[in-house]
């Protein structure tokens, strides 16, 4: 009789493991929260409103997307830290977050206090500069810096993002300074670059529907080869700079939140990645698809930390 209380208990804990999966399979039973790091407007945006979009239909609730720009990207991830490990609450992942660490004091990591759920695509990036710009060419932009030091303005979409930090690293190839004007997201940045506040800017290819439209000039692109967009824009490797630069991003949820629901997750964002409005939307800001497992996500973030520590200590940003 006076082992019952330890039978129950027992028995209590085999029912809660059994329903751990019954509850991953009726899993989502309410609206999901994905928090994006960039602006309303913006190639970001788009494409994972799009991707949103497609993944509600498969999962059979609304996936809301919730902005959060500024802090060079990284304010999603960050949110993370504080969510419920239950699902309901995604980030989208940029490149920023693997160097969080190394230029600002934080009380997580990057790696290991986030569930990685799936990689979906990727910036290509590139320099331009206004149409009327007297820089017809990268020697033109560099001919200007070297003769008025730090007088060369241009944008990024923040500080210590990756548009930021291969300018920067560019210049100290090239040797020459500039003057850095941070902004929240690419239609912020566009504007300003259109409206002549801006000399040149760096950006993903958020940028490709203002030089469609004439109104901007690409200097050059940053990935190994160039891009079928802008076929006449050489690459940095092409102009003499053994840098290329590509930016993946993906989706990733709360630390421990349960393995079967980071299946169910990323097996509707992989099926969403694969419909036609989503290829669609990436492709007019020249983006692919490209798809990272859990698994495979998580060991780019383990590598990638470990690369970005070197870019940022060769540029003297660490904290």
């Amino acid at each position: 009789m006076q082992r019952r209380p330890f039978l129950n208990l027992a028995a209590l804990a085999l029912i809660a493991a059994a329903a751990m999966p019954a509850q991953a399979q009726t899993f989502p039973v309410k609206p999901i929260k994905l928090v994006i790091a960039f602006p309303a407007g913006g190639p970001t945006d788009i494409t994972m409103r799009s991707l949103a979009d497609n993944a509600s239909k498969i999962l059979g609730q609304t996936v809301i997307i919730e902005n959060k720009p500024g802090a060079g990207g990284t304010l999603p991830a960050q949110q993370l830290q504080s969510a419920q490990a239950d699902g309901y609450t995604l980030a989208q992942i940029p490149l920023g977050v693997f160097r969080l660490g190394y230029t600002t004091k934080i009380n997580w990591d990057p790696v290991k206090d986030i569930s990685y759920v799936i990689n979906v695509t990727g910036y290509a990036f590139g320099i331009v500069v206004p149409a009327d710009s007297p820089f017809k060419t990268w020697a033109d932009f560099v001919a200007y810096a070297k003769a008025n030091p730090g007088k060369l303005t241009y944008g990024s979409t923040g500080t210590l993002t990756s548009p930021h930090l291969t300018t920067e690293l560019i210049a100290q190839k090239a040797g020459i300074e500039l003057q850095h004007v941070p902004y929240k997201g690419s239609a912020d940045l566009m504007l300003a670059l259109v409206s002549g506040q801006l000399m040149a800017g760096a950006d993903s290819t958020g940028f490709a529907p203002q030089v469609e439209a004439g109104k901007l000039r690409v200097l050059n692109t940053w990935g190994e080869k160039r891009l079928d967009k802008f076929p006449n824009a050489p690459t940095l490797k092409e102009l003499g700079y053994d840098i290329v630069q590509n930016s993946p991003f993906g989706i990733g949820a709360p630390k421990g939140t349960p393995p079967e629901v980071v299946r169910r997750l990323h097996d509707a964002f992989k099926k969403a990645m694969e419909e036609p409005s989503y290829v669609a939307a990436l492709a007019r800001y020249d983006m692919l698809p490209n798809y990272l497992s859990s698994a495979d996500y998580t060991r780019f973030a383990q590598d990638t930390v470990v690369r970005e520590k070197a870019l940022v200590d060769k540029l003297g940003l660490a904290k």
